[in-house]
This record gives structure tokens, sequence and C-alpha cells, in this order.
């Protein structure tokens, strides 16, 4: 085993490994390190890469340096040491290093440490930036001599900041080590400038005819040197490269400098557009000619929008040194956008005259970095979005798919269907003699059916060779699905699909309401309601296709006996058994699963594969041989791999499927090995925090099906969660839809007699201990924390904010004292008084903490204060004694209250027996709150359920509710990622979150 790590020395990327096995003394030289990549994936990256020897400072115990997570913890007694060692090494080409550092995130044969996938990131980093054309052109003095870089505009300082803090010791480890934002800017400007040299075509000029290269001017050498296979600018006796270098770097420095409560603005007229509207009238254009028209615009609120023409009018009167604003914006904007020149010739500048070319450069150059610089730009609404692409019709052979029910048509993925490739601007097709008429005009904006669409010279030859490509005839489905998701490069995006019948259903992602619904099967015991009918149809038919599915159904709405019921319709009238059907589950839920096959489906064998019991070997295929439904867990399915791996499954279940969402562990990897006929993933919340996991899980049901995850990334995740591209999310949707059936529990027409949810926020006040204990630990953290380097200061925040939430709970949480409970808490006391409301009605709650020794210390005063018993379920607790609770608080009529761990307790229970649910202190990620909440809230509950979430008023509980308010006004499958922002703040910015407002102590 190999565990691949990475630092950046000396301007490049430096590759060793890590090997496990014995080890000897050896002096100074790490007994585990290796630079042989021999057989591995690596190997053909590394070809003529140097060797080196670094002196690297690990922690250390004893005589050898500390093993990497990945290789499992070693106990250590005593406090290790950093000690430095003798590393061998690999120094990587820019270009192999790049190729390197975008493959290995995926794992493969090479395992990559914390240091190298901290790398990969910085890598997808530097080619976002590239992308979004947030870098600038610079000429550097390196030992010497000249040489053209491409460096990185960091416009944004808390993602710098984050990145900073997030870098692992071991990559700033290098000759006793240097701080992590030098080692960043080192990195990410060696990145940015590989990133770059790979998409900007050479030359950016056009050679000199009957000029040799070192004759040209300096400026023409340096564009050269900044694509060409070199980035050495060669040098003449006559160079002066002084005024080059000073104008590139004041250049950079206007990119980088932030603007104040106005700035200068940019807005591009089409010709014959209006003007923007300012109270006068004027005619529009229709000479042809664009225009950059010239404003001040509000830096916090844009709708302040006044032309310079009113400026120079004097018609501003209400803005400060309006004028001086204008003319020093437009200065500073001459060096990114020299275009502007003839514009500031007059003393009152208010707009620049463009021709076609000048307008698609200001589209394409000017504005992106105009905007990155800090400037206001605003462009036509079509500008990036009519964009020439390609439209892919199908049309299924037989006749009766375009009109009967998918279901009965007999399509599968081996069916042939016809196909016919044609070019688009939108929804508008375009023949061959318009694109014809485009390539004639060489123009790079031009009005097509109305609408103006960019079309660069790039784009035309892309156009005019798939013209020459055949572009009829006929494929399988499966070719066709494939094509689909995959096509849609920038150059020439797929941009429409027409497709009919079932092929046509399913792409649409109306398979569903198209399919005529199964009835519930004989053989199980159970009416499924409408929709869950209609969702076995749907599973039915994914499976017919043999395509893996994501059934992400609502938490509560009967994901389990979805499977069971089309595991039993499989077995209907006697049909041939198909294989086994494994599932991989939480712990927590194969006592559920096995109760509700027992329940629903008593017919199917089932065969619960865990514990210390379970069969091993050869045995493991004999036994589910003859089992129709086999329940692992998905550590045991980690540890069994090669053993499941041996059997004939039928299909693969994952339920909990979230459990895959990061696509590197050994668990996900494990799983994502073991073959099976066909794949569905189970969860009702596909995406937590990151688009990534969305892939992982569809890695997981259709392998391969979205591509490889650094292409996700760049094509997906980071347009849509950094930039809120519609495009790609249209994209992702229409890649994804075919394959993903998701139902809400609040959609009424899928579910009509779910009672109601109600949540209450419930506001507590400290008490005066409380509020003295407060202030001290905000005290406490904000003086060492002035002091603090970076890495110190994650780690108190983090610290701090764990020591409020415990001072919120109880005092006695957070001293560790075992003190008496009783008046001392505002939560406590109001706990009491809900608890004893509840059992006094009657009915029966579920108490959330997220902290076990929290509830370790309730239960015992609760059951005394209420005089009944409190159960209480935890991370500790056994799954027999667990299954056994569980059973009691749903089948004892008395009235109780179920304390619960939000770890152990948050995901995979039914408690419909209760109608209450308080969260004693909050998760920050609402989608953890809202899976504990509906342990009670689904399929099963006959009441409304009242959900109480304590909040203490006037502390940072208080004021972090309100973020999570705002951040729900984001989309529903994106969340945020805990309490981590809070590290960005400043210590001001801390002192006023985590502040205690008086008027919230009790008396």
């Amino acid at each position: 085993m190999l565990v691949g790590h990475a630092t950046w020395h000396g301007g490049a990327l430096c590759l060793w490994a890590e090997r496990t096995g014995p080890h000897e003394p050896s002096g100074d030289v790490h007994p585990f390190a290796t630079r042989d990549f021999t057989g591995t994936s690596y190997e053909p990256l590394l070809r003529g890469a140097v060797r080196v020897e670094l002196n690297l400072s690990l922690p250390t115990a004893g005589d050898h340096p500390l093993p990497s997570a990945e290789l499992g913890p070693e106990p250590v007694t005593g406090e290790p040491g950093l000690r430095p060692w003798r590393v061998p090494a690999l120094v990587l080409e820019p270009f192999p290093a790049m190729a390197l550092l975008q493959a290995a995130e995926h794992g493969g044969d090479v395992i990559p440490g914390t240091d190298l996938r901290f790398l990969c990131l910085l890598a997808e980093e530097a080619v976002t930036l590239a992308g979004r054309g947030h870098v600038l052109p610079a000429l550097l003095r390196e030992d010497g001599d000249l040489v053209a870089r491409w460096r990185p505009v960091l416009d944004d300082p808390a993602r710098f900041r984050a990145l900073a803090r997030a870098m692992p010791a071991a990559c700033r480890a290098a000759d006793g080590g240097r701080p992590a934002a030098h080692v960043l800017r080192e990195a990410l400007a060696g990145l940015v400038d590989t990133a770059v040299r790979g998409v900007v075509p050479h030359p950016l000029l056009p050679p000199r005819r009957g000029k040799a290269p070192d004759r040209l001017p300096l400026a023409e050498r340096w564009v050269e040197a900044l694509t060409g296979p070199s980035a050495e600018v060669a040098r003449e006796p006559r160079d002066d490269p002084g005024e080059l270098i000073a104008e590139l770097d004041a250049w950079a420095a206007a990119a980088r400098r932030p603007s104040g409560p106005l700035r200068v603005c940019f807005r591009l007229a089409e010709p014959g557009a209006d003007e923007y509207e300012t109270g006068e009238a004027r005619e529009p254009r229709d000479d042809g000619s664009w225009r950059v028209e010239f404003a001040l615009q509000g830096t916090d609120d844009p709708s302040l929008y006044v032309p310079a023409s009113l400026v120079w009018a004097g018609e501003a009167p209400s803005i400060a040194d309006a004028e001086e604003t204008l003319l020093t914006g437009l200065g500073r904007a001459l060096r990114l956008f020299p275009d502007l020149a003839p514009a500031l010739d007059s003393p009152v500048p208010d707009g620049l005259v463009l021709d076609t070319a000048g307008a698609f450069r200001f589209l394409r150059q000017a504005a992106p970095m105009l905007a990155a610089a800090g400037f206001g730009v605003l462009l036509p609404q079509w500008a990036g979005k009519a964009k020439l692409g390609m439209k892919l019709t199908t049309r299924t052979e037989d006749p009766e798919a375009s009109s009967g029910a998918a279901a009965s048509s007999g399509f599968d993925l081996k069916a042939l269907i016809d196909f016919r490739w044609d070019l688009a601007i939108g929804d508008e097709s375009i023949d061959e003699d318009e694109l014809a008429e485009l390539a004639r005009l060489k123009t790079p904006l031009v009005r097509l059916r109305g609408q103006w669409v960019e079309l660069d010279q790039e784009q035309l030859e892309a156009a005019l060779d798939f013209l020459r490509q055949p572009r009829r005839g006929r494929m399988s489905a499966a070719e066709a699905i494939r094509a689909i998701v995959h096509a849609g490069e920038d150059v020439l995006p797929l941009v429409d699909v027409d497709a009919d019948g079932a092929f046509g259903d399913l792409l649409s992602g109306e398979a569903d309401r198209r399919l005529v619904p199964m009835r519930t099967p004989d053989e199980l015991d159970a009416d499924l309601r409408p929709y869950q009918e209609r969702g076995l149809s749907w599973l039915s038919f994914m499976n017919d296709l043999g395509l893996g599915a994501l059934l992400a159904d609502d938490m509560g709405l009967g994901k389990t006996i979805s499977i069971l019921s089309l595991l039993v319709h499989e077995r209907r009238d006697g049909a041939v058994r198909p294989g086994p059907t494994l599932a991989i589950l939480p712990m927590s839920l194969v006592g559920n699963w096995e109760r509700e096959t027992a329940r629903f489906a008593p017919k199917l064998r089932v065969y619960v594969h865990h514990g210390t019991s379970r069969h091993r070997g050869d045995d493991v295929a004999r036994a589910a041989a003859e089992a129709d439904l086999v329940l692992t867990t998905y550590g045991t399915a980690a540890r069994d791999a090669e053993a499941l791996a041996a059997v004939g499954w039928e299909r693969i279940v994952c339920d909990e499927a979230q459990a895959l969402k990061n696509s590197g562990t050994r668990q996900a990897r494990a799983v994502r090995s073991i073959p099976a006929r066909s794949r569905i993933a189970l969860t009702g919340t596909p995406v937590e925090n990151h688009l990534t996991e969305l892939w992982s899980i569809m890695e997981f049901a259709n392998p391969g099906l979205l591509g490889p995850r650094t292409v996700f990334r760049q094509r997906f995740a980071v347009p849509i969660e950094r930039d809120g591209d519609e495009r790609a999310a249209a994209a992702l949707k229409r890649a994804t839809q075919p394959f993903i059936l998701r139902r809400l529990k609040t959609d009424r027409s899928i579910i009509s007699d779910l009672p109601d949810k109600q949540e209450i926020k419930v506001y507590c006040n400290l008490t005066a201990e409380q509020a003295s204990l407060y202030r001290a630990t905000v005290d406490d953290m904000l003086e060492q924390i002035a002091e603090a380097d970076e890495k110190q200061r994650r780690g108190l925040v983090l610290a701090t904010m764990a020591k409020l939430k415990q001072v919120c709970n109880h005092p006695a949480q957070l001293l560790k004292d075992g003190s008496r409970l009783p008046g001392r808490s505002g939560k406590l006391e109001r706990l009491e008084e809900i608890c004893a409301e509840i059992v006094e009605q009657g009915e029966k709650a579920l108490v959330f903490t997220q902290y076990a020794e929290f509830g370790s210390m309730l239960r015992p005063y609760l059951a005394a204060h209420l005089e009944r018993p409190v159960l209480w379920l935890h991370g500790g607790t056994s799954k027999q004694a667990r299954d056994d609770l569980v059973q009691h608080f749903q089948h004892d009529d008395e009235p109780s209250i179920f304390l619960l761990s939000l770890k152990a307790a948050g995901t995979g229970l039914t408690l419909t027996a209760a109608n209450h649910v308080v969260h004693v202190d909050r998760w920050w990620n609402p989608a953890v709150e809202d899976q504990a909440t509906d342990r009670a809230f689904r399929i099963g509950q006959t009441r409304n359920v009242q959900v109480r979430k304590f909040i203490c008023a006037g502390t940072m509980e208080e004021r972090v509710d309100e973020m999570i308010e705002r951040k729900k006004a984001l989309a529903d499958s994106i969340v945020g990622t805990g309490e981590d922002w809070l590290t960005e703040l400043s210590v001001a910015e801390l002192r006023d979150v985590l502040r205690l407002d008086p008027s919230a102590v009790s008396g």
C-alpha cells in the first residue's frame, strides 16, 4: 500500500510516497519513504522527473516518524515532536504535475495523503481562476532571467484565508517549515500559470514576417513567452524591462484595489438600443455601432446608477466628488481596458463607440477583467446565453413507443434508435447555408433570427468540422444516454434534446407520470399508497433497462417498502427467482429492515451478514445463494468487499446513501467495487453540502455516467455553487433527472393525509451564573486569539463555540464537576416545564441533544422530576438494546420522554408514537435537524407534530439562528457546512457575534 504525499517547494511540485511495513532505524532518513511508483497509475506521469532529497519536519515518536492517518493511527505515549527527516522525492515539470493533481484525488492504486489532496484542491482552484479570467500576465525577474508568467487575481480575501487555514502542515514542512500564506501564494501562482498555458492558444500574436524572434520588441517577445513552451523571455542588450514590469505591476495593483461606496460602471449597449433611461429622451442609434456607456454605480446598492452625462452636466449634486471619482476610476480602468484611450481624450468622457469586433473584445476580455477588478459591468441579457450548439433528435423504431406507456414498449438500453444531430442557437435550429453565411461574414457578433449571438472563430471551426461528420444514423439507447451526458463542451455545447416514446420519457424525467402504476403485489402484506405504486413501476422500469436509480423520496415516505415491493413483484406467480439483492445499511437500520421484511414480505428469505458469527470466504456466496435479501452494514461491506464481490448479485441497494458522499473514502470505494446487474441508492438528502456528493452517489448507481469527478467539478459543481450558473444547473438537471425519483412530504399531491408540522423557537434566558461563565469564556478566547497564528486561531474559535454551547445548556456540563442541576439553567427549567406538560397530556416526546454527556446528566434528573422512566439512546447503546428501546417507546401506552443523542439517533428510526420533538441544543446544519425531526414526522404519524428549537436569547445561538434562516434562501439541496464560517471573522466581528446581551439574563 502506497500513500502519496506532495509539497510545493522551490517553485515546483515535489512528490513522494509512504509505504507500509516493518522499519529499521536509519539515522535521519525517513524509514517509510519512497519515490518508486513503478507499476502504479502515476508512473507514466513521472518519466523524466528529477530525483531530489527533501528535508521535511514531520511529527515523530521515538525513532521514527508517525505514519499518516491513511495508514491508521499508531498508539503514542507522550507528546510527539517535530523532527527533520531526509525524504527521497521527485520534482515534476508543470504539465505532468497538473495532470497528476487532477488524477490523484480519485485514489486508485495510490492513496492520496492529506497534503496531496490539498494540492489537488489547489489545482482545481487554479483551473477555476483561469476559467473565470481571474488572471493577469506578468513579467518577472527570476534568478537573473526575465520570465513571462500568468499570476492569479485573488479578489476574494476570505477564500484565500480559508485555503491558507486548511493547508495541512505537511504541505509546508520543507526546510523547517514556511508560513501557509507564503506557500499558498507560490503554489497557486505556479498552478495558475500552468492552467492558463494549457488553454490559451499559442501563439497569441502572429509571427512577424521576415523578422527573427530575437529581433522582436521586448513586449512581443514577452507575449510569445506567455504561451510558448518556455516561459523565459529572450533578452537583448538594448532591453530595458523596468518600464514594462512597472506597468504590469500597476495593472495587477489596479485589479486588486478595493472600491469605495461608488464605483465606475460600464454598460454595453447594442446597435439600435435606447440609451440608459435618464429622463432624457434620445433616439435609438441606427448606425450599426455599439456603445460602452460610462456611469457611477453604488458599490453596496447597484440600483444607484448615475450616467456620466449627468455627472458632467452637474445633475448629480447629492454625490460628493462625483467628477473626481469618475475620472479616477476611468484612469484605473484604462490599464485593464486600453480601448478606452480615445474616449478619455474628451474633457467630459461619457462613453465609447465600438465596432462589432471591439464589442466582442469587450464582452470576452475586458468585461470579465473589469468585473474582477471591482468595476461595475452591465451587459445585454443575451450575453453569454444565446450560443451556438448542438441539438440531438432521436426517434424510436417501435411506433407504439411514442403512443403507448413506456412500461409496455419493450424498450431497453440495447434498443436501436434513429438519431440526428443539428446545429442550433437556443431553441432554433440553423441550416448549413446559414452557417456558411456566418463563416463568410467572419464577425464575432452576429444577429440571427432576431437575437445577437457570440460566435468566435473557434466555434465556427468546430461547427464546420461538425458538419463534416456523420450526423444521422442509428445507435443504441445506452450510447445516446452517454452522448447526452458527456456532450456539451464549452466550444460547441449541447443545447437541446428532442426524443420520443419511452426514451423521451426517461430523458424528460416524466417516466413516472407516463407509466401505468402497478398495483400492490398480492404477496405483500401492505397496501401501497398511489405514489408508492408509481414508484414501484418506476423502479421496475429502471430495473428492466438495467439502469441504476436514485430514489430520493423525502424521509418517511417509505423507501424501504418500495424496495421490498420490487423484490416481491419479481418473484410473483412462480416467476424464475432472480439473484439475491444486497442491501448495505447503517448499522442502526439493520433491525428495521429485518422487522419490515418479516412484517410486509414474510416469504422473502433474509440473511443478515453482520457480526462476529457471519459467514466468511466462500461460505458468503453459499449463504447469499440461498437468500432473496442479504442485509449488511457499510463497515462490514468495506471489510468483506472481496467475499461479497464473488456473489452474483441481482442488485445492490444502499440505504442512507449519503454515506457514500465522500467518494475517496475506503468505504465508498469498497461498495463501488462490488459488481451487480443494477444498483439503487436510497437517500432523502442526495446533497447535504456540495454537489460532488451527488456525483459520488450517482457514481455508485451508474458508474462513469457523469464522467470523472474533476470534470464534474469544473463543469457543474464550481459554476453552480460559486457562480450560480443557471446554464450549468440546467445541464446538470438534464444529465441526472432520468435517474432520480424525488417526492416530498410537503407535496399534497403525493401525500394528503400526513398531519401538519409546527416549528416553534423557544427562547430561554441565561441565569446569572451562565452569563458570568459565558462572558469569561468569550473574553478568554478573544484575548488568546488576538495573539494566535492562523492555525491556532481556528482551533480556538471552534473550541470556544463548543464551550459556549455547553454554557447555554448548563454550567455543570462545562465545569464537569458533577454539581447539582436545578436552578442553574434557563434551558433546563424550560425543558422541565415542557416535558411535564407533555406527560400530563398523555403524549410522548423526543428530546435531542448533540452531547451524550449532557444526555447522561438529563436522564436521571428528568426521570426524578417527572416521576416516570426516561428512555436514553446514545452511541454506546447496543443494537439489541436500541431495538428494545424503540419497541418499548412505540408500543407502550404510557406517556414517556425519549432522550436521544443527535448523532446516534438522527437517522434510521421510526418513532411515530411521539408527536413532540425538542431540540435542546441546535445543530447548525438544518438538514441534520430535519432528519432528526423526521423520526416522528413520517408516514404512520396520525397527529400534528410540534417541533421546539431551544435558543438562548441574546447569545451567539440567537445570531447564528438568524444566519441559518438567511442560508435557507439558498437552493434546498445546498446547505451550510457548520460552524467553520466563524473561524474567518476578525476579532471585532467575533466579539459582535459572540457578545452577550445583558437584557437576556434572568434575574
